[in-house]
């Protein structure tokens, strides 16, 4: 059994050690809203926060997990800064088949919690997932609206 904290709440789940967290938390604990992009954590729809830190959940084993705090993108309107990214989002219309932004919305959350208020470059560096839609431009404004 591995114990974790997710979203505010203690679970116990039974799970192989080397599963990544990605798998606990979608089979396991029924939180869809975290998505398998890639597997190979290159494209960021997998992405959580890890004590606040941007995380690809499809590469970090959830025995590696420990007592640190995990949040996902069903949790994140709870947190001020992750409700403001949330309004940009919706404010901007960034999303379009929308894949991808669960794992943005958290990229941006992370980013604007370590940098409240970004340079574009500091946008750039923290906005590295993927997006096929091509929306970087209106990600990138989102972002600077969710940090006025």
């Amino acid at each position: 059994m591995v114990q974790l904290s997710v979203n505010g709440h203690p679970y116990e789940v039974e799970a192989e050690p080397d599963t990544p967290l990605l798998f606990v938390l979608r089979d396991s604990l029924g939180m869809t809203g975290t998505k398998y992009g890639c597997g190979i954590g290159q494209c960021g729809a997998c992405t959580v926060l890890l004590d606040g830190q941007a995380t690809r959940s499809c590469q970090i084993p959830v025995e590696s997990i420990g007592a640190q705090a995990i949040t996902t993108i069903e949790a994140i309107e709870r947190d001020a800064v992750g409700a403001k990214v949330v309004a940009a989002w919706i404010g901007i219309e960034v999303p379009q088949c929308g894949y991808c932004q669960s794992g943005q919305v958290m990229a941006a959350t992370s980013l604007l919690k370590q940098t409240p208020k970004p340079s574009d470059a500091d946008i750039a560096g923290a906005m590295t997932n993927l997006c096929r839609c091509g929306t970087y431009n209106a990600i990138a404004a989102a972002v600077r609206q969710a940090a006025a």
